[in-house]
Formats: structure tokens, sequence, C-alpha cells
């Protein structure tokens, strides 16, 4: 935290002569983030040119990757696309940057990738923004068709000019200039070259690639443009990658930039690659290189001191009297195997059977409170991005889903029924380079959604392992503690995360349960295959529980909080038994 920072926080605090703090308030509480944001700013901006942005380091994972085990294709450092072979560079040499606009406020840097393997060709630079430590990758390309005339890569024919900082009024080293290919006919175009002068590049700088090895492609992250948002009408730069994505797509992620003029989606010219080859499961990690994988990464998850609802084993769940329901036969409820082998299998979520927790009292409480000592880690393995990764997905049984806390303004109150279920399942999920092993992004899985980190912007335990916090009673996931607001205009429910002597350490105990590619079978668990409802359909009065609580309330505030209430899903007000992880849409696709 920079001293400008520290000094406006201290305005608002007053402390003891042992530097406790001793008194504060909502207010304080409610503007500490603002003030640590604007501490930034005026620090950034009051410092001399010599400070640097973030992305002037280089990040690199604390721990070296170990030696990963012999078999099959994986972490080989090539993949072929059954006629062009690539190779992730993150190497790069610094062609140019912006010190204003993007996020934080901070410019973009372009890249030129460097230490190209001998006989690849670059098939696009590589942009990023400063308020983040320099780390990226391009996928770079070899002809392996054996065909002079119609090969796999080919130079264009000549550039577009995309766009220019001549006429931006903004902090900048010199001018930059970006160039689209124009292709040969039967080629696309899937990046750009940036240059600091305005004559165009040499063909032979880029290569364009044959048009059955490519495929659609999307905005995606914003990089950069001269403002702090988007502007919708002038120029961007984003990330880009597959339209079709999942464990059958076999568009692959270039690692590049679009830049174009528009929102991101705006159209634009350049494409994505495409893994033609049909023995891509050659290139995925086997089950001892899964295992392997797993302990240099594996998340250690820490859970709020005031938790009360912690995650079990399934097996414990159904061991210590959980029911099976069929409609119709409510009062006949059947006790669960330990592995759910006596569960029903496969169709789809009909209504016709549900779980619950066990009807004693007693039994209730303690399975409700779940059992950490017993709690297992199920992961699930697919190649995305046409093989160039693997992702891990982690998922996390909860026997109980704990009420919610709703913050309206300056009042947190508890929700009582609003939020509860039975029956909640979690994931994070870990993203491996298909090329090297290395763990390159991290999804924390948010009530339904949920949001990508960078491995640079990761907190990491013990070497490579991934640090998670774990929601209170809700049981989201984060990267960072603290507490995020699901909700807008200070109208939401508290997600409240922090460290406690309470954590799973997911290496610890865990089992594969399933893997979507031939050469790493796994037998799955019955209760993976059970698609019904894994809690009941609480029937409670929403009205009722909504008036209980807009009583706290003044004046507008009242209907403000009806309104986010009744706008919030089934699931999540509690009405709804959540649904197990194989029923969920990016099971076999990409996270939402």
């Amino acid at each position: 935290m920079s001293k400008v920072t520290r000094g406006l926080l201290g305005a608002l605090r007053l402390r003891s002569s042992d530097g406790r703090t001793v008194v504060s308030s909502p207010i304080c509480d409610g503007f500490e983030k603002k003030l640590i944001n604007m501490g930034n700013r005026l620090a950034h901006t009051c410092a001399d040119e010599n400070v640097a942005d973030p992305i002037e380091t280089t990040f690199k994972l604390p721990s070296p990757l170990p030696a990963w085990p012999s078999g099959s294709g994986f972490a080989t450092g090539t993949i072929d696309f059954g006629g062009l072979q690539v190779c992730q560079v993150s190497s790069f040499n610094k062609i140019w940057a912006t010190h204003e606009g993007g996020p934080n406020n901070l410019g973009a840097t372009f890249f030129e990738p460097s230490q190209v393997p001998e006989g690849f060709s670059v098939l696009g630079f590589y942009c990023q923004p400063n308020n983040q430590a320099l780390h990226g990758w391009v996928l770079v390309g070899k002809d392996e068709t054996d065909d002079p005339s119609n090969g796999a890569l080919k130079e264009p024919i000549d550039y577009t000019p995309t766009w220019n900082s001549e006429s931006s009024q903004i902090k900048k080293d010199g001018n930059g200039y970006i160039w689209c290919p124009i292709p040969p006919e039967g080629y696309a175009a899937v990046g750009h070259v940036v240059t600091t002068s305005p004559e165009k590049p040499s063909t032979d700088k880029i290569r364009c690639v044959r048009s059955d090895f490519t495929d659609q492609c999307e905005s995606n992250m914003w990089i950069w443009g001269p403002g702090k948002a988007i502007d919708p009408n002038g120029i961007n730069m984003f990330t880009t990658r597959p339209k079709s994505r999942g464990t059958q797509a076999r568009g692959a992620c270039l690692g590049t930039f679009v830049a174009k003029n528009g929102g991101k989606d705006s159209p634009h010219s350049l494409t994505c690659l495409k893994n033609n080859n049909p023995d891509y499961a050659h290139f995925l990690p086997n089950l001892s290189q899964i295992e392997a994988l797993f302990q240099a990464y594996a998340p250690v998850i820490y859970f709020h001191p005031e938790e009360s609802y912690f995650p079990s084993s399934v097996e414990w769940f159904f061991s210590n009297g959980a029911l099976l329901y069929h409609k119709g036969e409510e009062s006949n409820p059947i006790k669960i195997e330990p592995t759910g082998s006596n569960l029903p299998q496969g169709s789809s979520n009909d209504g016709e059977y549900w779980l619950d927790l066990p009807g004693n009292g007693r039994e209730k409480d303690t399975v409700k409170r779940g059992d950490l000592q017993s709690s297992q880690a199920y992961l699930h393995v697919k190649p995305m991005n046409g093989a160039t990764f693997s992702d891990i997905a982690i998922w996390l049984f909860y026997p109980f889903n704990g009420p919610a806390t709703a913050k309206v303004k300056f009042f947190d109150v508890s929700l009582g029924q609003i939020g509860q279920h039975v029956g909640d399942w979690e994931h994070v999920t870990l993203r491996v380079s298909n090329f090297t092993g290395e763990l390159w992004r991290v999804y924390f899985s948010q009530h339904s959604k949920g949001v990508w980190v960078s491995a640079s912007e990761l907190e990491f335990h013990s070497g490579n392992k991934t640090v998670v916090y774990s929601s209170q009673h809700g049981h989201a996931t984060y990267s960072k503690p603290g507490s995020v607001l699901q909700g807008n205009g200070g109208i939401g429910i508290r997600n409240d995360t922090k460290k406690s002597k309470n954590f799973m350490d997911t290496g610890v105990n865990y089992s594969v349960v399933a893997v979507d590619y031939p050469n790493a079978p796994v037998t799955e668990p019955p209760w993976l295959n059970y698609f019904r409802k894994w809690g009941p359909r609480i029937s409670y009065n929403l009205e009722r529980e909504i008036k209980k609580v807009e009583k706290l309330f003044p004046g507008k505030l009242k209907s403000a909080f009806e309104k986010f209430v009744r706008g919030l899903p089934g699931e999540i007000l509690g009405e709804e038994g959540p649904t197990g992880p194989k029923v969920k849409s990016y099971w076999s696709g990409d996270e939402p």
C-alpha cells in the first residue's frame, strides 16, 4: 500500500498509542476500498518517472516446474494440429507502450514474440495491460504439410493499417502502428503486427494460416483503449478466444490480441487456430501426469472464522443418514448406499427424485454442519482450446448452504431462510498448458457465475499451490480475502472471506472421478450420474420473509431491497435444490 493510501485511510481512523484501531465506523469501512483506489491513483500520479508499472516485472511461478511423469505427448513443448505444428512462446521483445488508458488508467504494452524455435513462424504479436506483471504467451507455427504450393502457412500479400497513435493525446513511447495482414486466397489472418514506424512492415514478419486450420474467434477481455473504459465508438484492444468452446470444440486460442473500432461485440477480421489432428488426445495428460499436476497446484481452501457449514465427502453424507425421496412416496424415503449405487442413474432432472438431510433432529444438525476431516476434492479433467490446455475442475460438496447476509447501504442483516438449501456443489478450475504443464489461470466459481484469474495475480501456498477463499455460508470462491457484494447500487448479498484455522488442502484427499478423453480412463462413481436434485425444493413464504427483513430498513431502501431479492434466481434464494456437477452446462463446455 502506498504512503498516499495509508495517509488517506489514517484520516478516517483513530488509533491508540499501540497502533490498534479503536474507533471505526460503517462509513469508514464503506469508503476503504474507494480510498485505496484513490490513493493508488494519487501515488501513481505523484510518482517520479523512475517508478515502474507492474508490467516491467516478469511473473514466474514461485517454484520451478517439476519433471512430469513420462508418457504420451503431454508437456513435450509442441502439439501437432494435423499438419500444422504449434509451440507456445512466452518470451517477448517490447515494441511500443502507452501509459494512459485501459485498466487502472496505466496503459498497455505491445510485444513481438522472441526466442522463436527454429523453423517456426510468428502468427501474431502480444499485448497486455500495464497494471499486471508480464505474463502471457502466443502460439507460433511450423508447416509440416509437405505441400509447397498449398502449405499450412503463407506470408501475407500486404497489410491494412488498423490504427495508429499519431492523433492520440495520451502518454506514450513515441507513436505506435498496428497492422492487419492481408492473407492470400484460401488463408486467414490470426494476429496483428505492431511497429513504431508508419512504413508497412515486411511481409515476412508474420504468417497467415490456411483456412482449414482456422476457426471463428470472438473478443474476450478488454486490454486497452485510450479512455478508462471501453469506448463503443473508438479503438479498443481485446484478448481473443474461440467462439465455440468445450470438450469437443477444436478452436485454439492464439494468445494474441485484436484491435478494432467499437466494443466487445463489434466485428473484426481475425480468426483463431483449429486443431485438425484426430489423435489430439495424445497430447493430453495421462492419469499419472494428472496426479502429478494436481499435487503441484492443488488449492488450499480457507474458510471464514465464523463458518458453520463445512464440506464433507459424498460418502460421509450418504453414510450419515442422507435420504432419497421419490415423488408420490414422500413418506417412505430410502437410505442411500455410501457410493450412491442405489441412486437413479442418467436420464434427466425430471423432478421425480431429490435428496434431503436425515429426518432426526440431532442427526440433521450434525450432517448440516458437514465434516471437514472427511472432505474430498473430486476432479474432472477435460481438454480445452483445441487440446492446447487441460482444465482440472475441482468439485467440493457441502451438505448445507447457510443463510445469506444482505447489505443494504450501511445496513447488514441476516436473510434467515432466504439463501439456505441442502446440497451445495462448488468448484474451482485450474487451466494448465499442455505444452509445458504450467498453470496459467484459475477459475473461481461464484453463485452460478465466476471469474478467471491469471496466475500472476494469485496467492500461493507452499510452492505453486493456489490459495482459495470460501465465502461464509454461501461457499463462493475468491482469490483474495475481503468482502464482495453480489448486487448493484450498494444493495446485495455479502460474500465475506478470511483466513482461519479451518482450511482444506485439496491435495491430501482427492479422487479423479471423470476424464473426458480416452487415454486416461477412470471409473465414474454412481453418484456422479445421479442427475436429479441434491436437495429438496424449499417451500416458504417469500413475501413474509421479505417483510421480516424490510421492516429493519428506512424509507426507499425497503422497495430497493425487495426488488433486489425478487431478482435472485431460485437456487440462490434457496427455493431450489441444486443439481450435481455433471448437469451443469460447463461440465462439457467452458466456464461461464
